[in-house]
């Protein structure tokens, strides 16, 4: 039985297509009862960053941006000189979505991309980057950077990242961590979040707020705080320091206090799994990745994704060529599964 979508319906292209959580917009709201501090000096702010350091168990030092751009290129900004260079996959967001902004942020620091099938780097790769060439003239690798969960839905365990930074020390890098959809990694691996973070090698995550739940906000954490000195210089630079910071910090406090990060991340893994479940072994497609956080691919023929736009569904096809569904924290079970009876009924 096929379905049509209507305008106002849920779309499951993007987890940026979600609205706000109660959590997130509840902790807006009581921020904007009267005056505050400006430039971070505000309560919230302080609040924010001190739930961050409880979630990781440790004295991290904490900065707030408006997003994913800006956290990634002036975090790996604040970890290389314009001559050296980092390495990441061909897949990585840094890589294929970020406009050139890690290169312009670090005044040139060029990006060394190795192949991978699954979206995840290897310590292999990280090798044969690392000692490629040796020469001055050549760009001197600094930094490795994995994306967690990465852009193909796939999750490093802690073993993965401590493989991973084990062998970036052997050469002499740090290890970033992109983190858009760290909590659904987290909520994945049913682990603490210091345990694929500090505890596994990591010297500074960007964690992202937007596709948790909130409206706009992204945190750069460093858990080596010599790594972070004269970050905020770089964040006013680059236009990044929010004068009204508490509506940019205060999300964070209602969603770290109340434990919605993980609820959220949760209801958009299980949605991401109740696909999967409901398509898997279909005639027409192929499951292209395993899922593990909230996102599926499917691989299928063109005429078949024709068929489902036809039918209202919105996708992205730039990895692979598959069609890539995200999960929300609000995605509705009962659109998830609209959205399964027309596949099946596309493609069996």
């Amino acid at each position: 039985m096929s379905h049509c979508s209507t305008s106002n319906e849920q779309q499951f292209a993007s987890d940026n297509y979600a609205g706000i959580c109660p959590e997130a917009l509840a902790a807006m709201v009581e921020a904007n009862s009267g005056h505050a501090t400006a430039y971070g000096e505000d309560p919230w702010t302080a609040k924010a960053a001190d739930a961050f350091r409880e979630l990781f168990e440790m004295d991290c030092d904490v900065f707030f941006v408006f997003n994913g751009t800006a956290a990634n290129s002036l975090a790996l900004a604040s970890l290389c000189q314009s001559y050296h260079s980092v390495i990441c996959t061909q897949s990585a967001h840094v890589e294929t979505d970020e406009c050139g902004a890690p290169e312009f942020f670090s005044n040139g620091s060029k990006l060394l991309t190795a192949p991978s099938v699954d979206g995840k780097l290897t310590a292999d790769a990280i090798r044969a980057l690392a000692t490629s060439r040796t020469d001055i003239h050549f760009p001197r690798p600094k930094v490795a950077t994995i994306t967690q969960s990465t852009e193909t839905g796939r999750v490093y365990t802690p073993a993965e990242v401590a493989t991973l930074a084990e062998t970036t020390r052997q050469h002499g890098l740090h290890l970033h961590m992109d983190g858009a959809r760290f909590f659904n990694a987290v909520a994945s691996l049913g682990c603490m979040p210091a345990e694929i973070t500090w505890k596994s090698g990591v010297d500074v995550l960007c964690c992202g707020g937007t596709k948790n739940g909130m409206a706009i906000g992204e945190t750069v954490v460093f858990f080596d705080r010599k790594l972070a000195l004269d970050f905020d210089y770089r964040c006013k630079q680059a236009g990044q320091l929010a004068s009204k910071m508490r509506f940019l910090s205060s999300p964070w406090v209602g969603l770290l206090q109340t434990g919605a990060w993980e609820r959220n991340a949760r209801h958009a893994n299980a949605c991401a799994r109740r696909l999967r479940d409901a398509v898997n072994g279909v005639t027409g497609a192929t499951l292209m990745f395993p899922v593990e956080a909230n996102a599926v691919f499917l691989l299928t023929s063109e005429q078949n994704l024709a068929a489902l736009r036809e039918r209202g569904w919105r996708f992205y096809t730039f990895i692979g060529g598959g069609a890539r569904f995200m999960f929300a924290w609000d995605s509705d079970f009962e659109r998830v599964d609209q959205l399964a009876a027309d596949i099946r009924d596309i493609m069996q």
